[in-house]
C-alpha cells in the first residue's frame, strides 16, 4: 500500500468524487494515517475495466471508496445498459482490482433494492429484496456482484441524499419555493432524508478500522433520522430557506397517484440503522441539523 512520503498517511481513493457523496468524502475528516484520493468520471470511468485496475494499480490504495452510480431514476426506464453498465458492471470492475490487489472496497448502494411495500417497519439488512425499476434493478446487480467477487467489503445502503454539492431534492425545492406561488409534494412515501456530509462521516469512521481494528464487513444501512415524507421534507426546506429567499409558498400534500412516474417509489424507505451501530458505533444521521448546515452553505 502506498504511503505519502513525508505524512506516511495511506491513500483511499475515491471514484465518483464528481458526486454529491465523494465531494463530501474528499473535504470529509478522516483522521490520521488515512488521506482520499478523488477519481471523476473522466479520470477514473468505473464502466472501464482496464482504467479500473490501472488506476488502483497506480495509487496502491488502502481501500477503496464507490461513490460512483447511474441516479436518474426514470431515465433508467428508458437507459437500462447505461444504468447497469456504471450500477452493476461499475462496482464487479472495482471488485475484481481490489480482490486481486488485496484491498476491502465500500460501495454505497440504496433503499430502492428493496419493494419498498411489503412491510411498513424499517428495512433491515437481511430483509428480502425486491427491486421495482431498472434503477433499482440495476443497483441490486451491483450488490450482487461485489457480494460474489470480494468477500472484504462493506455494502453501505442509504436513502434521499442531499448536499451542497450536485443536484438534489433541496436545491430543487428551494428553486420552485423562488418560482411558485405553491409547492405539491407527495405525502405517502416515507423515508430518512440523509446529508452527504454525515454519509462521508460514516464512510471514514468505518475506514479508520481498517488501521485500528474491528473492520467488520457485510451490508449495513445509514441513513437520517427522523423518519419523514417527502412532503414534511420539503416543508421542512421551505420553512427554513423562507428568510433567505424572501418568500415561503405553502407546501400542499398529495399522493403517489397525483405525481406520476416512470419508475415506481417505494412507499417506505425508512431504513433500520441499528446494525452498524452495532458494528460501527455509527449513529443516525440528524437530518434537520445536516439540512442547516447545506441551506448555510447554498444561501448564505
Amino acid at each position: 500500500m502506498a504511503e505519502d512520503a513525508v505524512t506516511g498517511e495511506r491513500t483511499v481513493l475515491v471514484f465518483g468524487a464528481g458526486g454529491q457523496v465523494g465531494f463530501e468524502l474528499l473535504r470529509t475528516a478522516w483522521g490520521t494515517g488515512l488521506r482520499p484520493v478523488g477519481l471523476a468520471r473522466a479520470e477514473g470511468d468505473v464502466t472501464d475495466a482496464a482504467a479500473v485496475a490501472a488506476a488502483v494499480a497506480a495509487h496502491r490504495p488502502a481501500l477503496v471508496v464507490n461513490a460512483s452510480a447511474y441516479t436518474a431514476v426514470d431515465k433508467a426506464e428508458s437507459e437500462a445498459d447505461k444504468a447497469f453498465a456504471v450500477n452493476r458492471d461499475g462496482p464487479a470492475n472495482l471488485a475484481r482490482a481490489c480482490a486481486a490487489a488485496g484491498i476491502p472496497l465500500v460501495h454505497i448502494s440504496t433503499d430502492y433494492v428493496f419493494d419498498g411495500t411489503s412491510k411498513s417497519d424499517p428495512w433491515r439488512e437481511d430483509d428480502p429484496v425486491g427491486p421495482q425499476g431498472v434503477y433499482a434493478a440495476s443497483k441490486l446487480a451491483g450488490e450482487e456482484a461485489v457480494q460474489a467477487l470480494l468477500p472484504d467489503h462493506v455494502i453501505l445502503r442509504t436513502a434521499w441524499v442531499f448536499g451542497a454539492h450536485g443536484a438534489n431534492f433541496v436545491k430543487t425545492m428551494i428553486r420552485l419555493a423562488r418560482e411558485r406561488d405553491e409547492l405539491r409534494v407527495v405525502a405517502d412515501q416515507h423515508g430518512c432524508p440523509t446529508p452527504a456530509a454525515a454519509i462521508a462521516a460514516a464512510i471514514a469512521t468505518i475506514a479508520r478500522t481498517r488501521l485500528t481494528g474491528g473492520w467488520a464487513p457485510g451490508i449495513f444501512h445509514f441513513g437520517g433520522t427522523p423518519a419523514t415524507t417527502w412532503h414534511g421534507f420539503a416543508d421542512r426546506i421551505v420553512e427554513r430557506a423562507a428568510g433567505r429567499i424572501g418568500r415561503r409558498p405553502p407546501v400542499i400534500p398529495i399522493t403517489t397517484a397525483d405525481f406520476p412516474t416512470p419508475a415506481k417509489r417505494p412507499a417506505n424507505s425508512v431504513l433500520d440503522t441499528t446494525r452498524i451501530g452495532q458494528a460501527y458505533g455509527i449513529l443516525p444521521a440528524d437530518w434537520p441539523t445536516g439540512l442547516d448546515h447545506v441551506l448555510d452553505e447554498i444561501l448564505d
